[in-house]
């Protein structure tokens, strides 16, 4: 089973201009990880996820991309389907799509413009319907959202078929796993937890003929600084996030990485990306004070570990 570790950015990354987020691309291509995921908040200071992917595959010739994660309900997916089948020529193959059904924001939801108890049929319905058209030469489709007749899109992906990743940990983000997603990457959970889960997610994959390849499930896991006390703050946050964790099990020291993604192979979890953690509400955490010394340190912690 080969480990691959890529790295990602927050929702509330700082990372937005371009000496930066340049800064922070090369040297991920320079140490050779795996790929680069941009999480998405339309209120946030996180750069757009498609923009930023674009940016990234435009300045390397290995770094893939990724979202971490793309919200779904309120695109268009006839379009965004372009989009990313346009992204994954230019790049030779290099995109890795992921989305999700956004966060609990009312900000948010204004922003997409779809009512929180609709977004789990949007995303069930929208779904599929890129995946067909990323395979299909014309499309009809009629359902409650979305309608179409003879809707072909060109050019295709370079992947076939092109993968999906999700996320969440909850009962129905699990299930949406299993019917929907080719690969999984839970966040802000423990080994012990996802070990349990991907139980479900296999389950319900094979109970709709689908299956997920072994080293298709991952993990994303967010780093403090070596020495950083969390306030009571964000303790809590976490705490309310994953109850069943302790906030310094589910967000490790740097120096604790290299254990912590052990203990996720050790179960059976075999792709990660790890992300530096910012505080809500800490509007001086914009980051390391340079991507090249970051990214040194971190390559020296967790490359080792690839096989």
């Amino acid at each position: 089973m080969k480990i691959r570790i890529g790295y990602g950015l927050g929702t509330s990354a700082s990372t937005n201009d371009q000496d930066r987020f340049r800064e922070l691309v090369d040297g991920l291509e320079r140490h050779n990880f795996d790929s680069l995921w941009l999480s998405e908040r339309i209120t946030g200071d996180c750069l757009d996820p498609l923009i930023g992917m674009a940016y990234a595959c435009a300045r390397t010739t290995r770094l893939k991309v990724g979202m971490s994660v793309m919200v779904l309900p309120g695109r268009n997916p006839v379009v965004l389907a372009k989009a990313i089948a346009s992204l994954d020529r230019v790049s030779g193959g290099r995109v890795l799509p992921a989305f999700g059904l956004g966060m609990a924001n009312s900000a948010e939801h204004q922003a997409f413009g779809v009512d929180r108890k609709d977004r789990g049929g949007w995303f069930n319905e929208a779904l599929p319907l890129m995946r067909r058209l990323w395979s299909e030469d014309k499309v009809t489709h009629h359902g409650k959202r979305f309608s179409i007749d003879n809707v072909g899109i060109r050019p295709r992906p370079i992947q076939n078929p092109l993968e999906v990743w999700l996320g969440g940990a909850s009962p129905l983000e699990l299930k949406r796993v299993g019917r929907h997603g080719n690969g999984w990457l839970p966040s802000f959970c423990t080994p012990a937890q996802v070990s349990r889960a991907r139980l479900i997610v296999e389950q319900i994959a094979q109970e709709n003929d689908r299956v997920i390849e072994e080293d298709h499930f991952g993990a994303l896991i967010p780093y403090r600084n070596d020495g950083e006390e969390m306030n009571e703050r964000f303790a809590a946050i976490l705490a309310a996030r994953n109850p069943e964790a302790k906030p310094s099990e589910i967000l490790p020291t740097k120096s604790e990485l290299p254990t912590v993604i052990g203990r996720f192979v050790d179960v059976g979890f075999s792709k990660f990306v790890i992300v530096p953690s910012s505080e809500p509400g800490r509007p001086d955490r914009t980051g390391p004070p340079t991507w090249t010394e970051e990214l040194d340190e971190i390559a020296d912690l967790v490359k080792p570990l690839e096989n």
